[in-house]
């Protein structure tokens, strides 16, 4: 490396801390857990992860990946059109399209991949697609990386959503939305989205990440949620949360999407296939939640029990019945200071501010699992009030 290029690294590197954004990694010293100890040697509750529905430790995805690499074998060295498809990342990909009632699903290392390969495979220049502002960073990249007309429209505000769709005069119409908007715990609102769709013959793609396994009356997702399942054309997930927590994505459509993105999808055509313990354990997950729906309806109490415990003491959240809570502090260094007096009290959660998230909005995000107990619960609802007095914020 070069003295120039190392000194303006070193320079950047300073901003970020200087303007507060620089990220540190605490380093967990066990297997993930609602209760996990730091290598500092504290333990700690875990109110941060995205292990909704509690599997990513669970002794029975564990044993179904262990077996795999046994009968599978550890990984393949190869891409999947060239010797990386196996029996069972066919029966994944089956299994996952009957979960969201589609006709075909394709694997990704990550969703990340899955939303950067599919804008520019499935648009052209005489296309367009309309984008939420507050999508998920890899829609915005997806998005960038394709030739169509770009609209934003602004958050939720399906007026203007509906102009940018009258204006467009394109050949196919895409609406991009995020399922849940993972810094609010905010549902789209996928019944209007689908009018709007009807209406000006659109299309419509939703990043389910942050509720595919738990959200709906069986798990199925923000637009099972909403009650428009059957309504939505391209929905893209991941296996990295609810569903285990390891890695991997995929994208759910028609059968002609699918296969298109077989054909020309670039982050699927280029990357090594997923490996056999991540299928084998993310089939056994499926057969779990579609089987056994008492860790949805304990995520669903220790929700309610938190955002309810949460109000009583005065604070502000934000969403209405999603797992992810953001706790509104609004002062940027009030948060950070909340967050670090609450991981003294052995509460782990992050604070988030500008740019992260709007000016004068920022927040504790927490996070409620399967896995919490009421006690571990009501442990972070009464650090939150002392803490809350302490800075008085109530």
């Amino acid at each position: 490396m070069t003295k120039k290029f190392r000194q303006q690294l070193q320079n950047e590197l300073k901003d970020i801390v200087s303007a507060g954004l620089f990220k540190k990694e605490r380093i967990i010293i066990n297997p993930q857990s609602t209760e996990i100890q730091v290598s500092t040697g504290e333990k700690v509750i875990n109110f941060c992860a995205n292990n909704y529905l509690g599997l990513s430790n669970n002794d029975i995805v564990k044993k179904a990946a262990i077996d795999a690499i046994e009968e599978w074998g550890f990984g393949l060295s190869s891409v999947r059109f060239i010797c990386g498809t196996q029996a069972i990342h066919k029966d994944l990909e089956k299994i996952v399209s009957e979960f969201h009632r589609m006709e075909d699903t394709i694997l990704y290392s990550s969703c990340f991949d899955a939303n950067g390969g599919l804008f520019e495979t499935i648009l052209s220049e005489k296309d367009a697609v309309f984008s939420d502002e507050l999508n998920h960073a890899s829609i915005i990249d997806g998005i960038r990386l394709c030739k169509a007309e770009k609209n934003r429209y602004n958050h939720a505000d399906m007026n203007h959503l509906e102009e940018l769709l009258k204006k467009s005069n394109s050949n196919i119409k895409l609406i991009a939305t995020d399922g849940v908007f993972s810094m609010d715990g905010i549902v789209a609102p996928l019944k209007d989205i689908v009018f709007l769709a009807k209406k000006y013959d659109a299309l419509i793609m939703v990043d389910d990440c942050h509720a595919t396994g738990f959200l709906g009356n069986e798990g199925r997702g923000s637009a099972e949620y909403h009650g428009v399942l059957d309504e939505i054309d391209i929905i893209t997930s991941t296996f990295g949360k609810a569903l285990g927590g390891a890695s991997g994505g995929f994208i759910s459509s028609s059968n002609e999407i699918v296969e298109t993105l077989r054909q020309k999808s670039r982050p699927y055509l280029f990357s090594n296939s997923l490996a056999p313990p991540l299928v084998a354990a993310c089939i056994k997950v499926f057969e779990i939640i579609t089987k056994d729906y008492s860790y949805k309806k304990k995520l669903e109490e220790n929700t309610t029990h938190f955002r309810n415990g949460i109000k009583n003491i005065g604070l502000d959240i934000k969403g209405k019945d999603h797992p992810i809570v953001p706790i509104m502090i609004y002062d940027a260094k009030k948060a950070v200071e909340m967050s670090e007096k609450l991981l003294e009290k052995g509460i782990y959660v992050i604070a988030f501010s500008f740019p992260v998230v709007p000016k004068d909005e920022a927040r504790i995000r927490v996070q409620i699992s399967a896995a919490h107990s009421k006690e571990q619960i009501d442990s972070a609802i009464n650090a939150f009030g002392e803490v809350a007095k302490e800075l008085n914020i109530i």
